[in-house]
């Protein structure tokens, strides 16, 4: 459990980056998932599928 003076210093933080302009919080991991380019997954799918003897 983070102490007060932790949750002090992280709100503070995220304020300051709020009054800045920028996005204060982080992607979640299935919106960075999503932008990320298919191609390589299908590739590795392809290479899976020859590799086992589809």
């Amino acid at each position: 459990m983070p102490t007060e003076f932790e949750l002090r210093k992280r709100n503070a933080q995220f304020a300051d980056k709020a009054r800045a302009g920028k996005k204060p919080t982080k992607s979640s991991r299935q919106e960075v998932l999503a932008k990320r380019n298919p191609l390589g997954l299908w590739a590795l799918g392809v290479i899976l599928f020859v590799v086992v003897g589809g």
